[in-house]
Parts: structure tokens; C-alpha cells; sequence
């Protein structure tokens, strides 16, 4: 009987754990209050963790600490700087060991409304587990936090300014790996980009917040029968890969936009075969994400590899309806490419369009969310 009423006893604690855990998960979310811009809906956010300006301070201070790497001298905010709208103006990321990686690192402005989170991953949704993996990931490494977790949440713990964000942004036990992740999310989802000139335009009512090539531009991008730019890379995020709170989830297209065509067994250049790492179908080879032209100005070099140098090329890729490279072991008329998506048929650009199309995407820079200092480094 004795040992029943003890079993009991700790049931009943761990519910009571739960139930308090739950209302107080409640309570701090209903605190939270969004500032997003005209025209953008709340970020879809997971119940199990809710939005907290406590999260949001104790992430921002994680996302810049170099103290989450294996030698101190590597943060999240290494490969994702602010003036360079989050990412890093390298071809692919480097860790903090200094080993290079296949893929450049991606914007994280507009993160909340990603559907997936990386170049090619169909199944990494989770902003929770995607912080989880620049801190533990071997192959390659980037924080190289594997097998140190303990000793790192023990000096976060003993930190006298993080033993207070931990504990105001969660409740007990505060000082776990998945915390940690949390709060990194939760900072992440408050970077939101729309303060661009073409924003102040549409938006703010200023007619003239950009020029008239940019207005012209704008015309080319939204043409089906010039630019058709728009099919790929609509809606408010200029992402066909875009999610948010209310939103009737679709299964998240992938695109082959000709980039490579080499002979031999894959079309793409190893390790980076698109989604086929995953899928294992033929047809998924050089399939990627569609990345927002947030901020297209901000984050050269451009496409998955960083391959492309300039927003002028990346123009001329896409009018040619795939890249041509003429000799080398990468030689191939992407063009050809037996998996290009269909909407690759080039584009139906003059001189004045070309020049016209850039304008417009320049005018998608916020150099405010460059510099804002809500997302800057607090250390």
C-alpha cells in the first residue's frame, strides 16, 4: 500500500509539473505582442513554444555567443551577420574550425515564414530543430558542440546574466539543450524584413520611394510573358516556400533551375544534389529551395553553392533559361538538364528590361533591418 500511495504521489507531481508548466506556457504567450509590418501575417509558432519577450532576450544574447562553440570562436551569428541580411558574403560557410561546408549559408530575415529551412532538406520545418543543428552536426562540423552539451549548459548555468534569462524565459529544469534551441527560435522569428523602399511604395504611400526603372521592374518581374519571376518567387515573401499561422500547408515545391548539366550518373556536382538526398528519385537531382528576394542585394553570392557572384549573372542565368559552362570538369548546358523545372524557359528580356528588373530587385533592400538594434550583437 505504501509503495501505491508513493507512485501515486509522484504521478501526481509530475501532472501537477505539467499542468503548472502548460498555464504558464499559456500565460507568457498571451504576453507576447507581434510588430509586424502591414500586409504580414503572425508566424505559425509551435504550441509547445510559445513567444516570450524573455525567450526572444535570452535567444539574442545565445545567437551572438561564441561561448556555443567548440573553441570559442564561432557564434550562430558567425555564419548569419546582420549587415549582411543574416547571412555570411561567403560562396559556402566555414565552421568554427575552419572546415568549409557545401552550401552557403541561407538569410535568416523572414525565417518565421519559411516552410522548410534549408536548401534542401523537404523535412526540416522546425525552427527548434534546425538551432539543434549547427551545434551538433560532425559532417561537417560547425559549433562542434557533440558530446560537450553538458559542459555547455554547466557554464551557462554558472553565468550570473544567463541563470536570470533562462529562468525568466522558462520553467523548471530552465538550463536544457532544447532550450537553448527555443529561445534561439523565438529570436529568430522576430527578424522580419519589410521596410524596403518597394514596402514604403506599396505600403507607406510613398510614390516615391523608388525609381521609375525599379517601377518598371516591378512590371518585368510580375509579366507571365517577360519575367514571369513571379512564379516561383510570389507573395509577400517572394517565396514559393512560405508558411505562417492560419495557412493551409501545400506540399513545398523544389526547382532544378538548370545551374548544372554534367554527364555521368547526376547532373548536379557532389555533395550537393538537391532534395535527392533525401528522395532518392531520380528526378529530384538539383532540386532546391526557392531563398526570398528579401534583401537579394545584401546576400551575394548567390543560389545554393554560391556559385553565381553578382545579382547582374544571376539575371542573365535566369534569361538564358539555364547556366552554360563552356569548359572544365563542371562543363554542360544547364539548359539541357533532363530535370529542369518547366518554368526555366528563359526570359524574354531587352536591355531596358534587364536594367529595369535589377533596379526593382535592388529595391527590395532593408537597410534598416541591417541595422536594426533589436537584432543586434547585446555582448
Amino acid at each position: 500500500m505504501r509503495l501505491r500511495l508513493v507512485g501515486f504521489a509522484v504521478v501526481a507531481a509530475a501532472a501537477l509539473w505539467a499542468l503548472a508548466a502548460v498555464s504558464w506556457a499559456m500565460e507568457t504567450h498571451s504576453m507576447y505582442r507581434w510588430d509586424l509590418p502591414a500586409g504580414f501575417p503572425t508566424p505559425r509558432v509551435p504550441p509547445d513554444n510559445p513567444m516570450s519577450d524573455a525567450k526572444v532576450r535570452l535567444g539574442r544574447r545565445l545567437f551572438y555567443d561564441k561561448g556555443l562553440s567548440v573553441n570559442g570562436q564561432a557564434s550562430c551569428a558567425s555564419c548569419h551577420r546582420q549587415e549582411l541580411a543574416f547571412t555570411d558574403g561567403r560562396a559556402t560557410a566555414v565552421g568554427a574550425t575552419g572546415e568549409s561546408h557545401s552550401r552557403s549559408a541561407m538569410s535568416l530575415v523572414n525565417v518565421a515564414y519559411n516552410s522548410v529551412l534549408t536548401w534542401s532538406d523537404p523535412n526540416l520545418r522546425s525552427l527548434e530543430k534546425q538551432a539543434l543543428v549547427p551545434m551538433l552536426s560532425e559532417h561537417p562540423v560547425e559549433l562542434g558542440l557533440k558530446g560537450r552539451e553538458e559542459a555547455v549548459l554547466a557554464a551557462l548555468r554558472a553565468d550570473s546574466i544567463y541563470a536570470g534569462l533562462f529562468r525568466e524565459a522558462f520553467p523548471e529544469p530552465a538550463f536544457t539543450l532544447a532550450n537553448v534551441a527555443k529561445a534561439l527560435a523565438a529570436f529568430e522569428r522576430t527578424i522580419v524584413s519589410a521596410r524596403s523602399p518597394w514596402d514604403r511604395f506599396h505600403y507607406g504611400g510613398d510614390a516615391n520611394a523608388i525609381s521609375e526603372a525599379a517601377k518598371r521592374g516591378e512590371v518585368v518581374f510580375f509579366s507571365a510573358e517577360i519575367g514571369g519571376c513571379f512564379r516561383c518567387h510570389g507573395g509577400f515573401n517572394f517565396s514559393d516556400a512560405t508558411d505562417y499561422a492560419g495557412n493551409t500547408r501545400a506540399p513545398v515545391e523544389f526547382h532544378n533551375t538548370g545551374l548544372y548539366n554534367l554527364a555521368g550518373a547526376f547532373s548536379y556536382p557532389a555533395p550537393n544534389l538537391g532534395i535527392y538526398d533525401h528522395t532518392k528519385r531520380a528526378a529530384d537531382v538539383g532540386k532546391f529551395k526557392t531563398p526570398t528576394l528579401r534583401n537579394v542585394e545584401l546576400t551575394a553570392p548567390y543560389m545554393h553553392d554560391g556559385s553565381i557572384a553578382t545579382l547582374e549573372e544571376v539575371v542573365d542565368h535566369y534569361a538564358a533559361g539555364g547556366r552554360t559552362i563552356a569548359d572544365g570538369p563542371l562543363a554542360g548546358r544547364g539548359h539541357e538538364n533532363p530535370h529542369l523545372d518547366r518554368r526555366m524557359t528563359g526570359l524574354h528580356l531587352t536591355a531596358q528590361h534587364r536594367q529595369d528588373l535589377l533596379a526593382f530587385l535592388r529595391s527590395l533592400t532593408d537597410t534598416e533591418v541591417a541595422g536594426d538594434p533589436r537584432f543586434s550583437n547585446p555582448w
